[in-house]
């Protein structure tokens, strides 16, 4: 039986319109379905190409609704191509909009529709509202079922972001992004995969996008096998700065075996000595004023 799941990362440079990024978008997608994709995913915030005017009138203005018509088409292409699409969207929200990905399977049916937690306030996103939560849903797939969640750019930056998400079931997450991906947030979406046990894709914008880089990323979590005296690379796809539809092929049956038998994600941990990652007091040197309460 085929283990293999194949998972695209379009990494796009958008259009100046929200038309324009709908039209790409879908073409690309029929690009990635007959590379044999089985699941599409978006750079952050697609259809503004990561846009935050400072206008709140010009911003609310350039947002979409999660059931409006931008979304609902490729909720139709997913259907019509057999094959999974997790879009990143600017979402009308009150007050203001959010930062959103929403995945529907080959279905197209919607699992969930994720607005990113950790908002980079400090930042143009300072104009954009934090989710609420994280999701994890069955995404069926011609493989069987694989629990999928969502993280957006920054929350990679916080333990707790993937922490959640693999305690919640999943195994595969899917990562919007719109930053220069170096080695330092590299190393921190390589180790969210190791310590969780678990595959992180990541789409980001290629170069030239101003503060975009390209180097999507698909790391497996597998770090070791028993045929190898030491440890294996699990970044098993890093892309280049140029556009493209760049195919990470996903061994689900390796991933599965080696989260039965190895020593990371729920299998030691002792939560009830981290109650002090519940305090939400904050002191120096972390006090900063932008902070949103």
């Amino acid at each position: 039986m085929n283990h293999i799941l194949k998972i695209a990362l379009l990494q796009m440079l958008p259009t100046e319109t929200t038309e324009g990024n709908l039209k790409k978008g879908v073409e690309w997608c029929k690009k990635a379905k007959e590379l044999g994709a089985d699941i599409c995913l978006f750079p952050e915030m697609w259809s503004d190409g990561y846009e935050i005017p400072e206008d709140m009138d010009c911003l609310n203005g350039l947002a979409v609704s999660a059931d409006g018509e931008f979304v609902s088409t490729y909720q139709d292409l997913a259907k019509e191509l057999d094959m999974a699409i997790a879009i990143a969207i600017l979402e009308q929200h009150d007050p203001m909009p959010r930062n959103t990905v929403i995945l529907f399977d080959r279905h197209g049916n919607k699992l969930y529709t994720y607005a990113k937690v950790h908002t980079c306030d400090f930042g143009d996103e300072c104009r954009i509202d934090a989710g609420d939560d994280f999701y994890v849903a069955d995404l069926d797939t011609r493989l069987g079922n694989i629990r999928v969640g969502s993280m957006i750019c920054y929350d990679r930056e916080f333990p707790e972001s993937a922490r959640i998400l693999m305690l919640k079931g999943a195994e595969l997450l899917l990562v919007p992004n719109a930053c220069p991906m170096e080695i330092n947030r590299l190393s921190q979406l390589r180790g969210r995969a190791y310590e969780n046990m678990m595959a992180i894709a990541t789409c980001n914008y290629p170069a030239p996008k101003p503060d975009c880089n390209g180097h999507s990323t698909v790391f497996d979590g597998v770090a070791y096998l028993p045929e190898l005296e030491g440890s294996r690379d699990t970044c098993i796809l890093e892309a280049g700065e140029e556009e493209g539809v760049y195919i990470a092929e996903l061994d689900m049956k390796m991933l599965r075996d080696y989260r039965q038998r190895e020593v990371h994600g729920n299998a030691y941990r002792h939560p009830e000595k981290y109650g002090l990652l519940l305090d939400k007091k904050v002191e120096d040197p972390f006090i900063r004023r932008d902070k949103k309460i």
